[in-house]
């Protein structure tokens, strides 16, 4: 196990060693991010956390077109680009269970799930979150906890026996599914309840059960976290704060279960505060992702305004008048998402916290669409009046000289701005 899996799976112990012990889980498998997320472990020395989705990265190749092999490949290049140590990074695996197959039978979506595991611990991805809780076609509307465990430890399994096949790291497993699916909430956020602490106890004991069942105990001492609902969500427009005084119960079961710590998902646009104290509550893997590209399209846009001012050209299309092209063309990742007029679906697809804008920056017309403007801006200075006026944030970064005032570096100072707000909250 490299230093940076075994502090994972030490992170239970740190913590009741009284230690702040914290690690963020970045979800995204944006370029730009991966790079900025790197950058950043250079910076602060630290582990760096990278995790894909189920949806995201498969056998099949997900909505990326990566496999597990190829996603660990794409990571590392960018590592080895900046300079990053990669026995410091922690590949991770999201949801992974039957969601992108759940239209069909269990059988056939559990088959499935079995090979993307075992493309993933093959691949040596070291943190798996088992999710199986999504009922399949011929199941009935909501799993039993049991089934959901058992399918769990079938999963487990297979990514032990890969593990031995493939001779690599044995991975450390979150279990727990109390969040919302991978891609984010649909319903409404004003009836959002904190996980129950009975409910948090009764998972683990119930996984305890089910990998014993299969012969797996050791794999189940390798459990290091819970994904539990602290009480925080975002929506389109709404984040629902961290509140401690409604998690006292769900905290207080960690006394009781030592040896694992918290997952606390969609920890996104919290403040600072709440982050620090999700954190020294004991929801110490703080998973962040569409924060982080809503911040790099918030810098996108701005740059494409301070190219309007310095390169006019009624011929040429702005970034976001070409990703309005490239969403309407393409609704499918949008559509249910946003409900309400045309015109209140226009500010969504582009503003919302929900960012469902993510999905599309992969295609080769937004591609082609953010090479050209940033062919536009190039590699010259620009001017610190337009930065101010289209990305204030940065004017201090860019008077002290932290920041750079080119658009690459502003670009992942974006991304930046964020990462070290749950650097300070987990300690890294």
């Amino acid at each position: 196990m490299s230093a940076a899996t075994r502090r994972l799976a030490n992170i239970a112990a740190r913590r009741a060693a009284g230690e702040r012990s914290g690690i963020t889980s970045v979800c995204s498998a944006h370029p730009l991010v991966i790079e900025a997320a790197l950058r950043h472990g250079v910076a602060r020395n630290a582990d760096v956390l990278i995790e894909a989705t189920c949806n995201q990265v498969n056998h099949e190749g997900g909505y990326t077109g990566m496999t597990p092999a190829d996603f660990r490949g794409f990571v590392e290049a960018r590592a080895q680009k900046v300079g990053f140590p990669v026995d410091r990074l922690i590949l991770g695996g999201d949801h992974l269970g039957p969601n992108p197959w759940k239209h069909m039978a269990a059988a056939a979506a559990m088959k499935n799930a079995a090979a993307m595991i075992d493309a993933y611990a093959s691949a040596g991805f070291t943190k798996m979150h088992l999710d199986t809780s999504m009922a399949c076609a011929d199941d009935p509307p909501v799993l039993a906890n049991e089934t959901i465990a058992a399918r769990a430890a079938e999963l487990a399994a297979i990514a032990e026996a890969a593990v031995e096949r493939a001779g690599g790291e044995k991975p450390v497993y979150v279990i727990g599914t109390e969040v919302p699916v991978p891609g984010g909430a649909l319903e409404a956020l004003d009836h959002l309840h904190v996980t129950a602490p009975d409910d948090a106890q009764h998972t683990v004991e119930i996984h305890a059960r089910a990998f014993s069942r299969v012969g797996i105990e050791a794999a189940f001492a390798r459990v290091v976290g819970v994904v539990v609902q602290p009480g925080v969500e975002f929506g389109n427009t709404e984040v629902v704060s961290y509140a401690p005084d409604k998690a006292t119960g769900l905290v207080a079961v960690l006394d009781r279960m030592p040896e694992v710590v918290f997952e606390a998902h969609s920890t996104d646009y919290q403040t600072a505060e709440a982050l620090n104290a999700l954190v020294r509550d004991g929801f110490a893997i703080l998973k962040v992702g569409p924060w982080l590209t809503f911040a790099l399209r918030e810098a996108l846009y701005g740059l494409s305004h301070i190219a309007d001012v310095l390169a006019p050209d009624p011929s040429r299309e702005s970034l976001p008048v070409a990703m309005e092209r490239i969403m309407l063309a393409s609704p499918d990742n949008w559509q249910k998402y946003y409900p309400g007029r045309p015109d209140e679906q226009r500010v969504q697809r582009h503003f919302s916290f929900s960012d469902r804008i993510r999905y599309y920056w992969p295609t080769p017309e937004a591609q082609h669409a953010t090479r050209n403007l940033l062919k536009v801006l190039g590699d010259k200075d620009l001017p610190r009046p337009l930065i101010s006026q289209h990305l204030g944030q940065f004017d201090a970064e860019i008077a002290a000289g932290r920041v750079k005032p080119l658009a690459h570096d502003l670009l992942i100072g974006s991304i930046t701005r964020v990462l070290d707000i749950y650097a300070d909250a987990t300690g890294q």
